[in-house]
């Protein structure tokens, strides 16, 4: 990434300093525990790679470069095709509990609980690595070594018993092993169903049964799936999620763990009814956070910061004009389970839909590219320049975006004092927060720190964000000038936030930006020459508690070279 910012374009040489370096100063550093590291257990997603379910009619994971930076379009705008048995995924309990009101055996209240239902403090917990490697291809080709309730008592007897509030993790090594380009790529799971390779390490349902009498909600493996091959997938899922467990799938680099003592979370898009979902694992290892972290999500004190997303709900922008409007979501079904009465269900959908990553590749061109921006931009250009230094260049998409960038100690900055502040005359049009907002906040609430995100309080889902046929005061009456934008940063408050070491912008309006389409685009601009990232379309950030240490923790899906990134947000505290 090139961003060469001049001293003359912010408020002292100290602030320009401390741009310049970046997250290599001492100075941005001290606020992070030097012993804390993140660890990534996400399979990379891209179409070259095994990252799909490969029997039909499961769809192949697309990714479409929608428009790039130009003179269409001032932004890299992704459409994606997924299904939620992509990549490192998670299931929930309606994967093999049926609805109650079916009335069949395998019937109950959990028939309800879809990847939008399950409460936040399930995601994350304590990981317990149970080493089952010496099972990985022990096994005739097509039939998965079984992980028996002796494994999880071998590991108890070496470490300790495990319980509620834990993440056990079945580590064989399958997924580093075999996770591969295709076509090497067909032994992860196409040879194991076509029988001409051994089968992956999976739990049976005694085993299931075991960690539910011990108090265990969540469970992962660095399987392809969490069912035994070829009978026993069935009754192993439903042995766990019948206790209304939930667990990842297609996890990897689970060696990088001690047996205990880390965190492990499993975050994913909220996506409406759905059985399973494609999603965000990784774990925090060392120092005091973990620990600080495991308790929060023992006592169930976790906030869901991402809505629900529904093609019913105005996820995407609409735009300015016709033909300007961004991918609606759009749910596909492709296969009918008749016992379950649902649809296997995969989305049509922009990669910003719902709760989403902004990259700095997002507004920005990559290196050596010279995009003949529409006249109106190149205006908009030259004034940024002037006064806020180079535009600079990237190419850091989603999955290059360190997990320890979108994660940190939650700093909510209420601004719906601004709403109401601007002129009907001047719409369309969004309250700017400005440096001396956020100083007014540090004032009275203490400076901001190196690796602290910052959530601006706009209120403005929690009160706009309904279904369709009342859907118009999300985007379109604010964007047509019949309301008032949402509150957004402007450049200056980028600036001002980069001076003190924040890496991570979030919101609870649509986008950071505004309505106001060249505020917007500095707005961008400011933060992709500075590296840094946002999160945007969040909501119940009020239900965030002031009066106590509260961490956000949002991951993105990891979709190789995608310039938006669909996630979820929680806050533990």
């Amino acid at each position: 990434m090139r961003s060469e910012i001049p001293a003359w374009s912010f408020q002292g040489p100290l602030i320009a300093i401390l741009l310049l370096l970046g997250s290599s100063c001492p100075l941005l550093a001290q606020s992070r525990d030097a012993t804390t590291k993140f660890v990534d257990h996400s399979l990379l997603i891209a179409p070259d790679l095994p990252c799909t379910w490969p029997s039909a009619p499961f769809p192949r994971f697309q990714l479409t470069h929608q428009r790039t930076i130009g003179p269409d379009s001032a932004y890299n705008i992704d459409v994606l095709l997924i299904d939620g048995n992509t990549g490192t995924q998670l299931d929930v309990p309606p994967h093999s509990v049926a609805r109650p009101d079916l009335n069949r055996e395998k019937s109950g209240p959990l028939g309800l609980a879809y990847t939008d239902k399950i409460e936040a403090w399930q995601f994350g917990g304590e990981a317990c690595v149970v080493d089952v490697h010496d099972l990985l291809d022990q096994a005739p080709k097509g039939v998965s070594p079984l992980v028996k309730p002796e494994h999880v008592e071998r590991f108890e007897k070496q470490h300790r018993p495990v319980r509620f509030g834990d993440v056990v993790l079945f580590r064989s090594g399958y997924s580093d092993r075999y996770y591969k380009p295709l076509p090497e790529g067909s032994r992860f799971i196409a040879d194991v169903l076509d029988r001409k390779s051994p089968g992956y390490p999976d739990p049976d349902p005694a085993c299931m049964e075991l960690l539910a009498t011990r108090g265990v909600m969540a469970l992962g493996t660095d399987s392809a799936s969490m069912g035994p091959l070829p009978d026993l997938a069935e009754p192993t899922h439903y042995a766990g999620l019948k206790h209304g467990m939930i667990w990842t799938e297609s996890a990897t680099n689970l060696s990088a763990l001690p047996p205990t003592g880390a965190f492990y979370c499993m975050l994913g898009p909220k996506h409406q009814g759905g059985p399973y979902g494609e999603g965000r694992a990784f774990s925090i290892v060392g120092g005091k956070l973990p620990k600080r972290l495991i308790e929060s999500v023992k006592n169930k004190r976790a906030v869901d910061l991402s809505p629900t997303l529904s093609p019913d709900i105005p996820l995407m922008s609409p735009g300015i004009g016709t033909g300007q409007h961004r991918q609606v979501y759009l749910k596909i079904d492709f296969l009918y389970s008749e016992y379950l009465d649902l649809w296997h269900h995969a989305h049509l959908m922009d990669s910003m839909a719902g709760t989403h990553l902004v990259p700095p590749s997002f507004a920005l061109p990559p290196e050596g590219a010279q995009p003949a921006y529409a006249p109106e931009v190149r205006g908009w250009l030259i004034d940024f320049e002037k006064k806020y230094g180079p535009r600079g260049t990237s190419s850091l998409t989603t999955e290059q975006v360190p997990l320890d960038w979108t994660c940190g100690p939650a700093r909510v900055v209420d601004v719906r004092p601004l709403v109401g502040s601007t002129a009907s005359k001047s719409w369309p049009a969004s309250p700017e927060i400005t440096p001396a907002h956020l100083r007014e906040y540090e004032k009275a609430h203490g400076d901001l720190q190196p690796g602290d995100v910052v959530l601006f309080h706009t209120g403005h889902l929690d009160k706009h964000l309904r279904p369709r046929p009342n859907d118009a005061g999300v985007w379109a009456d604010p964007l047509q000038g019949k309301s008032e934008g949402w509150p957004a940063p402007g450049p200056d408050a980028i600036v001002y936030l980069k001076s003190k070491g924040i890496r991570c912008v979030a919101t609870d309006a649509p986008d950071l930006g505004g309505v106001d389409p060249e505020r917007a685009l500095m707005t961008y601009w400011a933060l992709g020459s500075r590296e840094m990232v946002g999160v945007e379309f969040l909501w119940n950030l009020g239900q965030i508690p002031r009066d106590r240490e509260a961490y956000f923790l949002f991951a993105p899906v990891k979709i190789r070279d995608c310039h938006g990134g669909p996630g979820r947000a929680i806050v533990l505290h």
